[in-house]
């Protein structure tokens, strides 16, 4: 499938597989090829070409949107990939556009931390018995949980070796009895860990203590897009020359051009490339670079982690379960709970969305989509003995989907932060963007599209130079939208 997102023909020519030097002819313009049609590649592609450079976007799959999917299968948007908008703020990058195209917001918390993407008094939490856990254990605990946590920062002034933070908790444990818990109360704290570990879509025992908090956290809360992320991904594509079906295999960069190869034999020219494939995909080393990236760059790819988180939508007749936004299932061990995302409290269509991460996640995708629904299913019948089968599911695969091959990033054990910004370097002319390129908004929807814009200003200057001579880098439009900021619209019912 060729574009259907172009206004005209590209401007990017496909050449022969040969490998030629790039020529900057005079009143020529620059010509630059984006990788991926995520949000941050989107981005990139509407910056460059609104600098007068002339782009093309190559995707793999048959879709936009990248991690960002929106499925309308069941005639309203439910999204199977990114889903909220963390800090609901002016100061979040995408908060301008959001506004602009009049998407309104489910706040699910005004607490910006990464532990509470949901007030607690909108939690039922049960047992595998059915019995409610009374609200007030999921108050103490979550305090509880929030000093073991904090306790466990500290041994950071202990220890010079960077640890998981599962160990972490084990050694604050021994030190603070008061802190441990027992019975039901042992089992809530054990969702709290669960529910961690679907903030970095990985196990406490991967997860970093020297780099738990690098991540900053803007003011606001979080916010569930009601309308689904879709609109922003077209308002993005709008006007770009965007090539379906078209997966990168090899990149060739020498001499100051760039050539790109596809799986299906067409190959691109071009003086530039800004480079938003997942790092699931970089990691698995599916993309050749001719010749090899600098082992710096390689070295970052390789330690940065990549985690994984799925979601499994479950449709039905109508509403069995409580008014609340989350439902929990607390178990001895965080890899045996589980938790809900109730659609109807914000959407008003009955959905629940089962939302397993790290190892958990790993598993489930081993299963077929039935038994994957089944398994949710059968976790919602152990709180809810009156549950009913869905009429229809959907379920996510990001892990082993060949297109990403994973959810977001995190930081590994013994790894340093900086691998973000490494990622994130360019190297000759090949640009580097998506959330995992993002040191202060790793794994989050605004990181992506801020490193599009980063990776877009970095070619152009790269561009600059070989190009001087023309009067190329005003935009051919003021912006991509009017300059009037209209405010966030935000509901909470």
């Amino acid at each position: 499938m060729e574009s259907i997102y172009a206004e005209k023909h590209s401007t990017l020519q496909e050449v022969p597989p040969a490998g030629a030097r790039s020529k900057f002819s005079k009143g020529s313009s620059p010509s630059v090829i984006v990788i991926g049609a995520g949000i941050s590649g989107l981005h990139a592609a509407q910056a460059l070409q609104n600098w007068s450079c002339k782009v093309v976007v190559l995707e793999s799959r048959e879709r936009i949107g990248g991690r960002i999917h929106t499925d309308y299968s069941n005639g309203f948007p439910v999204d199977m990939g990114a889903s909220w908008l963390h800090g609901v703020c002016e100061e979040n990058p995408l908060a301008r556009l959001i506004g602009q195209l009049g998407l309104r917001l489910y706040r699910t918390s005004g607490d910006n931390s990464v532990l509470f993407d949901h007030d607690l008094e909108s939690y039922a939490l049960f047992d595998m018995d059915g019995h409610k856990v009374p609200p007030e254990m999921v108050i103490e605990v979550g305090k509880k949980f929030e000093s073991l946590l904090e306790e466990a920062k500290q041994l950071r002034n202990e220890y010079d070796d960077d640890m998981s933070v599962s160990k972490a908790f084990t050694l604050v444990l021994k030190q603070r009895p008061d802190l441990r818990l027992e019975g039901l109360a042992y089992k809530v704290l054990q969702w709290y860990i669960c529910r961690m570990e679907g903030w970095f879509a990985a196990d406490a025992d991967k997860i970093s203590l020297h780099c738990i908090d690098e991540e900053e956290l803007l003011e606001g809360g979080h916010g569930l897009m009601i309308n689904g992320y879709s609109p922003v991904i077209s308002a993005l594509a709008d006007g770009l020359d965007i090539r379906l079906n078209h997966r990168v295999k090899r990149i060739i960069w020498k001499m100051g051009a760039v050539q790109v190869h596809t799986d299906s034999g067409k190959v691109f020219k071009a003086d530039a490339a800004v480079i938003t494939v997942p790092l699931g995909v970089l990691k698995e080393k599916l993309i050749k670079f001719e010749p090899k990236l600098p082992e710096w760059k390689e070295a970052a790819i390789s330690d940065l982690a990549m985690g994984n988180e799925n979601k499994i939508a479950l449709f039905f007749d109508n509403v069995f379960w409580p008014n609340v936004e989350f439902l929990g299932v607390v178990a001895p061990s965080s890899y045996g709970c589980s938790y809900f995302l109730n659609l109807h409290k914000a959407t008003g269509h009955p959905v629940l969305i089962y939302m397993p991460a790290g190892s958990l996640a790993d598993d489930i995708e081993k299963l077929s989509d039935e038994e994957a629904a089944g398994f949710a299913v059968l976790q919602l019948k152990r709180i809810l003995p009156n549950a009913k089968d869905p009429i229809h599911f959907l379920v996510s695969h990001w892990g082993t989907d060949i297109n990403c091959l994973g959810c977001y990033s995190y930081d590994a054990v013994g790894k340093p932060h900086d691998l973000y910004s490494r990622m994130r370097s360019p190297v000759d002319n090949l640009f580097f963007a998506g959330e995992a390129t993002s040191d202060n908004f790793p794994g989050t929807v605004h990181g992506a599209f801020a490193t599009g814009l980063i990776a877009a200003e970095a070619c152009r200057r790269y561009l600059m130079d070989s190009f001087s001579h023309l009067a190329l880098f005003q935009p051919v439009m003021a912006e991509m939208s009017p300059a009037k900021k209209l405010p966030l619209r935000i509901s909470r019912m």
